[in-house]
């Protein structure tokens, strides 16, 4: 039987994206016209390739974005499918190892393949710098000389595996000690064995996320470059994968190209735009815009613009903690306007206020909007209650409560007028900080946000991060779409009326 792989586990790779592309300097004329092209039969080696191409670019893009990536070992659900497939398949390898080690004579054959194995796990985790101990492995645990001990009934298993333990200590990093001490009291070979491969793959995790640790900076330096480079091999091989990405600055550049006209229909701006008849908007404007629609993304509606799609989750975490964001300072709001500025002064009371609404509107979703904010209103109505109290101030009035629970419910609505102007203000607060030239000025933050300035800012940061990289990566690629957009009759190296980014 074929043993399956050593401790049960893999790393689990990161999640993002499945199919991304990008042209560095002249993608944008691909995009608008790629449906013109035939779709392209591909190998399975082909589309291999394509994926670990992909991954690749993926898992470098996410060292360099998140500071916190580490590898994980990917443990399946007790109860699925995959978790008792592989509970099965390994509990009858082991079982079959320890059968052939209790035999008599023993029957070593196996065994001695597993030796093998974790000598090479144990090479894998030296530094170039380890001669001696890489020395000492090669010869402690010589396979051919292995073999022919068993072959003689001289081979000392035990002996073998205190040699093993004591290397991995060595090598080891400190958070895995107790790990290979406690494989000193198994007396089961068989079991000694299973237990050996696991840790060693948590040991070579270790390993992969102090290389990523060291590589980090390398890739930091360099990771523009890389990634301009990797997305034009693949737009190479994918020509037909910026439909998305094409389609969500068009609607971008009818929504700045509307603003600037008025009450334009967002269509009817972009056809005056193009046609001369109106001012056209710059291309900074008409790139913000897009990356500010990707705050209101409905999930299911629309596909994810390619070029995007290696910070989809980063930027959906985003868009939910604008909304929570949105939701706690419009509750904030109303109940300062009903309960007035003292009680608003008292030391905690603001700040219970937003843990209350935090905790209650974790993973807002449409659907679960009102229900939360029917508990935000009973909770809010709880502490405005208990604060009045301890402050000696009068209890609010039956039809007072009644009117501040309403008012926090009323906030379920979309169209809720203190809701709409706070997310107006928290987008605006946002599209100034992600353009180009930024905005730190704290004289300017916004009206009615300032009890969730700290968070805003925040977030703010976070939101910063992700779109100036992609900006730095794409404005070439976004250039060349935006150029087939706004002019689609200029000649192709015209660039009149555009700047850059």
């Amino acid at each position: 039987m074929p043993k399956p792989s050593p401790g049960d586990e893999q790393p689990q790779r990161p999640t993002g994206a499945e199919a991304a592309a990008g042209r560095p300097r002249d993608c944008g004329e691909e995009g608008p016209r790629a449906s013109a092209s035939p779709p392209q039969d591909r190998s399975v080696s082909e589309l291999q390739e394509i994926s670990d191409e992909i991954y690749k670019l993926t898992l470098a893009h996410e060292i360099v974005l998140n500071g916190d990536f580490k590898l994980q070992m990917v443990n399946f659900s007790p109860f699925s499918l995959e978790n008792r497939v592989k509970e099965t398949l390994h509990k009858a390898f082991w079982d079959s190892l320890k059968e052939q080690i209790s035999a008599s004579p023993p029957d070593y054959t196996q065994a001695i393949q597993l030796l093998q194995e974790i000598k090479e796990a144990l090479l894998s985790l030296l530094l170039p710098r380890h001669n001696q101990l890489r020395s000492q492995i090669e010869e402690a645990l010589d396979v051919e000389l292995i073999r022919q001990e068993a072959e003689h009934g001289a081979l000392d298993i035990r002996g073998l595996t205190t040699y093993i333990l004591d290397t991995m200590a060595m090598l080891c990093a400190p958070v895995r000690d107790e790990d290979v001490q406690g494989l000193q009291s198994l007396s089961d070979p068989a079991q000694l064995l299973r237990e050996i491969f696991r840790v060693l793959d948590l040991m070579k995790t270790d390993m992969l996320n102090f290389s990523i640790q060291s590589l980090r900076p390398h890739l930091q330096d360099h990771s523009i470059q890389y990634e301009q480079k990797k997305f034009q091999e693949l737009i190479d091989k994918l020509p037909n994968s910026l439909d998305h990405t094409t389609e969500w600055l068009r609607e971008a550049a009818a929504e700045a190209s509307a603003s600037l006209s008025g009450s334009q229909p967002h269509s009817a701006a972009l056809q005056g735009a193009v046609g001369g008849s109106t001012a056209l908007p710059s291309l900074t404007s008409v790139l913000n815009q897009g990356y500010m629609n990707l705050l209101c993304w409905e999930p299911g509606q629309k596909e994810y613009p390619e070029t995007l799609l290696m910070d989809q989750a980063r930027l959906q975490e985003v868009q939910a903690q604008v909304n929570q964001l949105s939701v706690t300072a419009a509750v904030l709001l109303v109940t300062s306007g009903m309960c007035g500025s003292a009680l608003f002064g008292s030391p905690g009371f603001v700040a219970r206020l937003k843990l209350v609404t935090k905790v209650l509107s974790e993973g807002l979703s449409c659907t679960r909007c009102e229900e939360a904010l029917q508990d935000i209103s009973d909770q809010v109505l709880q502490e405005v209650s208990r604060a009045l109290s301890q402050l000696g101030y009068p209890a609010l009035t039956s039809d007072k409560c009644a009117s501040l629970k309403g008012q926090i419910k009323s906030i379920a609505d979309k169209g809720n007028a203190v809701r709409r102007v706070i997310e107006q203000r928290i987008h605006l607060f946002l599209s100034h900080f992600i353009s180009p030239d930024g905005w730190n000025s704290q004289k300017d933050f916004p009206k009615g946000l300032d009890a969730i300035q700290e968070e805003l800012q925040e977030v703010g940061r976070r939101f910063r991060s992700v779109i100036h990289h992609n900006r730095q990566v794409f404005g070439p690629c976004y250039l060349g779409i935006l150029k087939k957009v706004l002019f689609p009759e200029a000649e192709p190296e015209s660039d009149a009326g555009t700047g850059s980014f």
